[in-house]
C-alpha cells in the first residue's frame, strides 16, 4: 500500500485538514490529532511554499524533481574553506609596551 501523494497546488486547501495522510474533510476530523484543522502550506506561504524549508519528508522524489527543488544536505566545509572568527583586540596601552 502506498501513501497518498501530497498535493502541491490543491484547488481548495481550506476544505481539507492536512495533518495526516487521511486528508479529512475540515468538518470531520478523524485522526484525533487535535480538534483544529491543519492548514496546507500554500495557505500560509502562498504558491511558492515548497521553496521555503525542507519538504523532503512530505513530497516524493518525483514531485521534488518536477518542482526542480531536490533537497540536498548542506555540503560540509573543508578545512581550507573555513573562515576564521573575527576577533577585535583592544589597542589600549600600546605606547606603554614599547
Amino acid at each position: 500500500m502506498t501513501t497518498k501523494k501530497f498535493p502541491i497546488f490543491p484547488k481548495h486547501p481550506e476544505r481539507i485538514c492536512w495533518g495526516c495522510n487521511k486528508y479529512c474533510v475540515a468538518s470531520d476530523l478523524q485522526c484525533g490529532n487535535g480538534c483544529e484543522r491543519i492548514q496546507h502550506p500554500i495557505e500560509l506561504d502562498g504558491d511558492t511554499w515548497y521553496q521555503k524549508g525542507d519538504w523532503s519528508g512530505l513530497l516524493s522524489d518525483e514531485q521534488q524533481q518536477k518542482l526542480n527543488t531536490v533537497f540536498r544536505q548542506p555540503e560540509k566545509e573543508t578545512t581550507s574553506a573555513k573562515k576564521k572568527p573575527h576577533i577585535k583586540l583592544s589597542l589600549k596601552n600600546i605606547e606603554h609596551h614599547k
